[in-house]
């Protein structure tokens, strides 16, 4: 489906957003990311922040004719404001422009924080401003191919009612597909997808991390496919698709992991025993694992 085609939902001429004159605050990877994206569907980036070289660059690599200002020159000049600022710097900034006088009446204003939804922008609404939370479910490495790796995915959309349809406009004209997350739900939305990918990363480091200590030269090369096919088991088939020693019950397997991690990693052993818990309480309730085989595990897994 492409997402500039008139046909799609939210992307017929009353529901598309007009072509807006963009600013970015924080042209980090995020920002120039979203920038560039926009600018694909036919809006215009006119400026953006940037204090670093590497930001700077950036802005001229991928907004190339945007002009590198201030934050109250930046939201003065634009209909869309950017504001793609590490998730702590957000309520300040927020207040700060109010504050400074910057004129946000009729301006749409876009944070990309998953942890907040759109009541963070409270201070500029008030000012006459038109909230909207926009998060991309995805990682960004500052890479070119990050504006692609928009295509599809999904962008956690939180705004008011009023202000729906557009917020998942532009979403739809980034390449990717509006998933409504309510106010209340932002914070347990954003611990789900932080605690996915980011553990993920940690536990696939601490893996490799370990095989090379057993003594397997490239335990990337070892891990991927069978990485690989657990992440698949796991999307398709939930629960269903675990394997491994604590599904099986094998109390006896999991002493000896323990046992052995304790020699080489504490750190190690201690993840490793959280997760077998929480995958054993998993395996019990889905009825993979026996009420008997869980209190030998659980014994096992005593700390």
């Amino acid at each position: 489906m492409d997402p500039s085609d008139p046909g799609v939902p939210g992307n017929g001429p009353e529901e598309r957003p007009a072509r807006l004159a963009v600013g970015v605050v924080g042209a980090g990877r995020v920002g120039t990311a979203l920038g560039a994206a926009l600018s694909r569907a036919g809006h215009r980036v006119v400026a953006a922040t940037a204090v670093s070289d590497r930001s700077r660059a950036r802005v001229e690599e991928r907004l190339p004719g945007a002009a590198v200002a201030t934050p109250q020159d930046v939201v003065a000049a634009a209909d869309l404001v950017l504001l793609t600022v590490p998730d702590d710097e957000l309520p300040e900034l927020a207040s700060g422009l109010v504050a400074a006088g910057v004129p946000v009446a009729g301006k749409l204003i876009m944070h990309t924080s998953g942890r907040y939804g759109s009541a963070v922008l409270d201070p500029l609404t008030r000012a006459g401003a038109l909230p909207l939370a926009l998060h991309p479910v995805m990682t960004f490495t500052g890479r070119p191919d990050d504006v692609n790796r928009l295509t599809g995915i999904s962008f956690g959309v939180t705004s008011p009612e009023p202000l729906r349809p557009v917020a998942e406009a532009l979403v739809l004209e980034m390449g990717g597909e509006p998933v409504w997350i309510t106010e209340a739900a932002r914070p347990l939305y954003h611990a789900a997808l932080a605690g996915g990918a980011n553990h993920l990363v940690t536990l696939v480091v601490e893996s490799m991390d370990l095989l090379s200590r057993a003594g397997v030269a490239e335990p990337g090369r070892m891990l991927g496919p069978l990485l690989g096919a657990a992440l698949d088991n796991g999307l398709r088939l939930g629960i269903d698709g675990l394997t491994g020693p604590v599904a099986r019950g094998d109390a006896g397997t999991v002493s000896d992991h323990i046992a052995e991690l304790a020699k080489v990693s504490p750190e190690s052993r201690r993840a490793y025993i959280a997760l077998a818990r929480l995958t054993a309480d998993r395996a019990l309730g889905a009825g993979l694992l026996k009420p008997e085989a869980a209190e030998r595990l659980l014994e096992a897994l005593a700390d």
